[in-house]
């Protein structure tokens, strides 16, 4: 008893809490939004959804990589994890331009929310959410793992990638309207082929990633989002977006597929195996790419207009894609410990490590 007390964790409660927390934020910024009737509102309902999105894709993705500790097997659910988040924005984005224009801003707010109010009744059946420990281990510091270099160049690879996206949903419908003079209902159906992409990315490429190498993976869908990007700017219809658009997408989601695995594997066997740190951490630069890249690309389009805007993005990711050649030896099963380890930390890792034996040797003495 007193054994499992010193290794018990008091700082966590489980991966399941965040995710219903998640959830419930997500389902009142969607009545939020349903009711919204001046600019005040909004921002709140988008501040409440950003909290929201933030817990649930954090404890969704820390409880996946818990509940399927074989690396081969994460990257296959992994991926179908993702394919659910290219799903919504398959639906979603003609769904809500249909439903706003022939129904009612409030409607796709307020089947959206009998959905998510759905998933928590299952979310309450299946996972049974309580505040409990996922381990009896202390994780390792947050110092630490952003300290590791295997998990800064893997979040910098989804920065930049997302950040080509990110810019595309504000921008591209303003350069549309202003160049193709698209009615607005049709504004929605633009980012179909995106989206189509980043469902195939998730759900085909994490087993492959897993086989040529993650690092490969990344690397290639580094380039294919760069090239990609360039080509937006050439089209002259909207049928010219498809294959852009379609390669933006997959490239984003094979970026994802690899390295969100990757990042738990890093976390397996270079740290303490939990997994909400490092998901936080990414989720950071998720956050910053859907913040800093609108807001400087709102400025910044005044200036260079929307095509060399998306260009310059383009370049940004074909210069980065090399570093991914450094995560080449993050996947080595060799890789058990931290770069950057002080002291301290390290005694705490050989004291858990007696402890364990001491365990071990006891209940064998015992039931012996």
């Amino acid at each position: 008893m007193d054994l499992a007390l010193t290794l018990r964790s008091d700082h966590g409660v489980g991966y399941t809490i965040p995710l219903l927390v998640g959830s419930l934020t997500l389902l009142i910024s969607s009545l939020l939004f349903a009711l919204e009737r001046n600019v005040a509102l909004l921002f709140v309902a988008r501040g409440v959804q950003g909290i929201g999105s933030a817990c649930t894709a954090i404890g969704g993705m820390a409880l996946v990589a818990d509940r399927y500790p074989d690396d081969k097997d994460r990257s296959k659910v992994m991926g179908i994890a993702m394919g659910g988040i290219a799903t919504g924005v398959l639906v979603g984005y003609p769904f809500g331009g249909v439903m706003y224009n022939f129904v009612g801003k409030a409607s796709p707010f307020l089947i959206l929310a009998g959905l998510i109010f759905l998933n928590v009744v299952l979310q309450f059946i299946i996972l049974q959410p309580r505040v409990a420990p996922e381990t009896m281990l202390q994780p390792s510091p947050l110092k630490l793992l952003v300290a590791d270099p295997y998990i800064l160049i893997a979040c910098g690879a989804v920065w930049v990638s997302t950040s080509a996206m990110a810019v595309l949903e504000p921008c591209l419908p303003v350069w549309l309207m202003d160049t193709m003079e698209l009615p607005r209902w049709q504004l929605g159906t633009v980012f179909v082929p995106d989206s189509v992409g980043y469902l195939l990315g998730t759900n085909l490429f994490g087993s492959v990633a897993f086989r040529i190498g993650r690092w490969l993976a990344a690397l290639v869908s580094l380039l294919v989002v760069g090239v990609c990007a360039l080509g937006v700017p050439l089209a002259t219809r909207m049928v010219h977006l498809i294959v852009p658009h379609f390669g933006l997408g997959l490239g984003i989601g094979i970026t994802d597929a690899a390295l969100m695995p990757l990042l738990a594997h890093v976390v397996d066997t270079r740290h303490v195996a939990m997994y909400g740190t490092v998901y936080s951490i990414v989720q950071v630069a998720v956050s910053l790419a859907y913040s800093i890249a609108p807001l400087v690309g709102g400025v910044l389009v005044q200036w260079v207009g929307f095509p060399w805007l998306i260009r310059s993005l383009g370049i940004l990711n074909i210069i980065y894609s090399p570093l991914c050649f450094l995560l080449r030896k993050a996947e080595s099963k060799e890789e058990d410990k931290p770069i950057v380890m002080d002291s301290s930390l390290e005694e705490s890792y050989q004291s858990i490590g007696k402890l364990i034996s001491y365990s071990r040797f006891f209940n064998e003495d015992v039931e012996g």
